[in-house]
Formats: structure tokens, sequence, C-alpha cells
């Protein structure tokens, strides 16, 4: 289809190209050949009277005719994927919608396994796709091509709606056999331990729980960095450890592990968790529908 003399499916390659800043890359995503996205490319030059991207010793650019559209392209674009995905209504029984949700494996572990139990009863044709988070979370939830995000309140986007889901407490972890569990864990105690510390990313490198434990100002001695809430449980076992993590998730591994929770020795805030999705999304009863059965899972 034209509009104004555009091939419509070439904004999808302009979006392609732009975030991925190479022919052969965008190709892969949009799952085409290599001599059609080049193509595309070249199309696109004509239509626009302007390179799009010029290489820069071994880089391509995007030119600033091109910076000057992306935005509004990924507006657009994340209207046209609103506006197809929308219906007047949703019948969990018989959709064949896919949902793209974004959530921790925190989140993955105590909402969306028992969730996905129930799904395969009230909606079973649906399909899930579970995503973690990134440093690209928020452009993909601006680009529509995530539905939900579920994040800590400190991670929201300050472009869209979001709901509050629950409350967390933080506790502290260690193995059974810690002395320093065994006989109460003092704040001394605490900050003289070997420390489990979970990093997610590179712009965000610390979870939300040790940033709040970095704004105390008392240094700690990380010993070991995973990359996963749902590793640092099982790196203390057998050791001295200790590692500060979630109630729920804490109570989910002691019953299969040989840990034991004790609360933080000093005061330390809540967590509140919440969903956001996009600013088009918020009248789309499929939306409004998984939310609701987000909710009713943690409440269950």
């Amino acid at each position: 289809m034209r509009f104004k003399g555009l091939d419509l499916n070439l904004l999808m390659a302009l979006d392609a190209l732009l975030d991925e800043k190479s022919v052969s890359r965008a190709a892969e995503r949009l799952h085409l050949s290599q001599p059609a996205m080049s193509a595309a490319l070249g199309r696109i030059r004509d239509y626009f009277n302007d390179p799009i991207l010029k290489l820069h010793g071994k880089r391509m650019v995007p030119t600033s005719h091109a910076l000057r559209i992306h935005q509004e392209l990924k507006a657009l674009l994340a209207n046209v994927d609103s506006l197809i995905s929308k219906t007047a209504f949703f019948a969990p029984k018989t959709s064949t919608r896919k949902f793209t949700i974004t959530a921790s494996d925190y989140l993955a572990q105590i909402i969306f396994v028992p969730l996905l139990r129930h799904l395969t009863k009230v909606a079973p044709n649906i399909q899930v796709e579970l995503l973690p988070p990134g440093d690209s979370t928020n452009d993909l939830l601006a680009q529509g091509r995530i539905d939900l995000k579920l994040s800590p309140k400190q991670m929201l986007s300050d472009n869209f709606p979001s709901e509050f889901l629950f409350e967390e407490r933080f506790v502290v972890v260690g193995c059974k056999t810690n002395p320093l569990i065994k006989n109460g864990l003092s704040e001394d105690n605490f900050y003289n331990a070997g420390h489990v510390v979970v990093k997610l990313g590179r712009k965000v490198p610390l979870s939300v729980t040790d940033q709040m434990l970095e704004k105390r100002k008392k240094p700690r001695d990380a010993d070991v960095i995973v990359g996963s809430f749902l590793l640092a449980p099982e790196m203390v076992v057998g050791t001295d450890r200790l590692t500060v993590m979630h109630e729920r998730l804490a109570k989910f591994f002691a019953e299969r592990l040989p840990i034991a929770i004790t609360p933080v020795p000093f005061d330390f805030q809540t967590l509140e968790e919440h969903v956001q999705y996009h600013s088009t999304r918020i009248d789309d009863p499929g939306i409004k529908w998984m939310v609701d059965q987000i909710k009713r899972s943690i409440i269950n």
C-alpha cells in the first residue's frame, strides 16, 4: 500500500535500519535477505532525498534528517501496533492474542509460574512471551513492541501510565549452618560478612535492592556478583555469605534449599512493584484483562 507515493512497508524497514545502524542486522530483524534490505534502503533514500545512513569509518551513522524523523516514526508505529492489536472486546476462551511482557526472574517465578497454570484453563489459546528487563525496555515499550512492563517503582518510565501491584519486604538469607544466622544477625555482622550481589544490566548496574543498600553509604564485601535473583540463594549454601532478597522469593527457595531467613538488622524500606503499559493501551480490553489476571495471581 502506498501513501503519498511511499510504500508503507518501507516504514518498518526504516525503523529497523535506524535502530540497528546496519543493513545486515536490520535484514535479520525483519527476516529479509540482505539484498532485499539494501534495495529497501535505496528506495527510502530516493523517497526522502536523503542518504539516511552514511558510512563513517566502519560504522553506519544516521543523518541529521533521519534522526529528526526517527522519534516520529516510532510514535507512528506504536500507534499502528496499538490499533491492530486492539479489539472492541476480548474473549479469553477463544482469543489467540500474544502478550509480550517484561519481568525480572523474581517476578516471573512468584507471579507467572502460577499464573500460566491458571491461564491454560481460562485462556488456553493465548500466547505469553516473557522477556527479561534490559537497558532498552523503555524504548521497546514506547515502540509498542512490549505490552506490559513489570518493575519496581524506581524503574518506571515517566512517560507512560502505571498501576500499583504489591509491596514486598526484604529479608537476609544465609545458609542454615551460617553462625551469623544461627546466633542472631547484627548490623555490624551484616556488614562484615561476604555478600552475594545481583547485577542486572549495564546502565543500571545493581538491582534495586542493592541500590537501596548502596544509599546507606556503608561498604559491603561483594564476594559474588550474579545476573539473576534466582542464583543468589544458591550461592550462599555451604558458605558464610549473605544475600538480601525479596521475602516471597526467599520463602520459595527456603522450601527447596538449606537456607534460613532473618530480618534485615536495620531500618530498610519496602519495595513497590508496578505494571506499566503504553498510553495508547489504556482502553485495551485485552491489556485490562491481563493486568487483572496478574493482580489476582498476586492475591492468591
